[in-house]
């Protein structure tokens, strides 16, 4: 286990609300001292446009913001020109969809196959791509055990599959996915993989060479990063084939009256003026969980899952929609309280400074398969502790004793 009383001096916000048990990471997660400074320096020491000016600002500033850049690629196990800024994962998901339409020879009738339990910002941009091309999408369900049906998936990749959109890890039910295994169905269907790593990202390990997916997106602000800011990694022979969807300054290399030509580098997928302290603050964030170590920071939180997955197993009335096996779950556990609405769950826990989130979750085809309308959902990471544990099960049974 983390030593998390040492870590959460790192973190402001545990220092205003000392009392808080904040467990909604998977939300947004919090943000350490070490990248508010990284931020609050770009603002206040070297503030400028990048990739423009050649004073010494600006210089400093592009080359903080390359560096970003290498630091997002070595936490990846990527390359610097594998890397595309974005604000964040909706955005990635988008811009990649509407690129690969560009760019892939997509025919009515081809496929395209996600997963029943895939977060609104992967699905809709597929169903809509679906939609304007005529092609077909296809769901791999869950087995009883809300892990991926595999052998299902198996038989819905076929030879007219050309996109596999898969989510890393469940937002509502902490399920990691075998990525590796759907990796092998992609290539021998000659499909593009893409991997919504969003819930992943941050709280372990994470090679995308290992992986073998061909574009990966997550956002900043769910591993300890600031908000608006997130990253799609694509292969670097992907990327190069890959047409722009986004246009405007930065992108190009010429522009007359009525063509353009684009970059031909990661340039080309960063129109207008990016997010450059978020780029430093979002590397600072990975400094700091490096430092750290990913692989503590997947154990302590696999440690705190299985506690909590123990103690409200414990409870009559609490029934458990998430993975039930710690070690395949990414430190998220929902449930209902037989009788009480998730959010009157959820007021209930505010009044004891326990913060969950209570809803679909942006997964509303999940809760359908699911058979509910919303849940209660409890995420946990670094900074959270068997402690914040107990005060959420004291919530649980406050909230029954309320209701009785």
């Amino acid at each position: 286990m983390l030593d998390t009383a040492t870590i959460k001096k790192d973190f402001p916000i545990f220092e205003s609300s000392p009392a808080l048990a904040y467990l909604d990471s998977a939300s947004t997660s919090q943000t350490p001292l070490l990248g508010l400074t990284a931020m609050d320096e770009y603002y206040t020491k070297y503030r400028a446009n990048i990739h423009r000016g050649v004073y010494e600002l600006s210089e400093i500033a592009t080359d903080k913001y390359e560096q970003a850049r290498e630091t997002l690629a070595r936490f990846l196990s990527a390359e610097s020109e594998e890397i595309v800024f974005t604000s964040g994962s909706t955005l990635a998901s988008n811009m990649l969809v509407y690129s690969l339409e560009k760019t892939l020879p997509l025919e009515k009738g081809d496929e395209i196959v996600t997963t029943i339990m895939e977060h609104h910002s992967n699905l809709i941009p597929l169903q809509e791509l679906a939609s304007r091309r005529g092609l077909t999408l296809k769901h791999i369900p869950l087995t009883e055990d809300v892990d991926l049906d595999y052998e299902k998936a198996r038989e819905l990749i076929t030879s007219k599959t050309k996109i596999i959109s898969v989510t890393l890890a469940s937002n509502v039910l902490g399920t990691i996915n075998d990525i590796k295994r759907l990796s092998e169905l992609a290539k021998e269907a000659g499909a593009i993989l893409i991997v919504d790593a969003a819930q992943a990202v941050g709280h372990m390990p994470i090679s995308v060479r290992e992986l073998g997916c061909d574009f990966l997106f997550f956002s900043g602000h769910k591993m300890c990063g600031p908000t608006g800011i997130g990253v799609l990694y694509g292969k670097k022979e992907r990327l190069a084939s890959l047409k722009p969807s986004l246009f405007g300054g930065s992108m190009v290399e010429r522009v007359d009256t009525h063509t353009a030509e684009f970059a031909s580098t990661v340039a080309r997928f960063e129109a207008g003026t990016q997010n450059i302290a978020g780029a430093i603050g979002l590397a600072a964030a990975i400094e700091y969980l490096s430092r750290i170590g990913l692989s503590n920071i997947e154990h302590h939180v696999r440690d705190v899952t299985e506690y909590a997955l123990s103690q409200l197993r414990s409870i009559k009335g609490v029934t458990l929609y998430c993975a039930g096996d710690p070690r395949k779950n990414a430190g998220i556990v929902s449930f209902l309280v037989e009788g009480i609405h998730p959010h009157d769950v959820a007021e209930i826990f505010s009044r004891g400074q326990v913060a969950v989130r209570s809803g679909h979750h942006c997964a509303q085809p999940l809760m359908g398969a699911l058979g509910v309308t919303a849940l209660v959902r409890a995420s946990f990471y670094l900074y959270n502790s068997k402690e914040d544990v107990d005060k959420l099960v004291l919530g649980i049974k406050k909230a029954q004793s309320i209701f009785a």
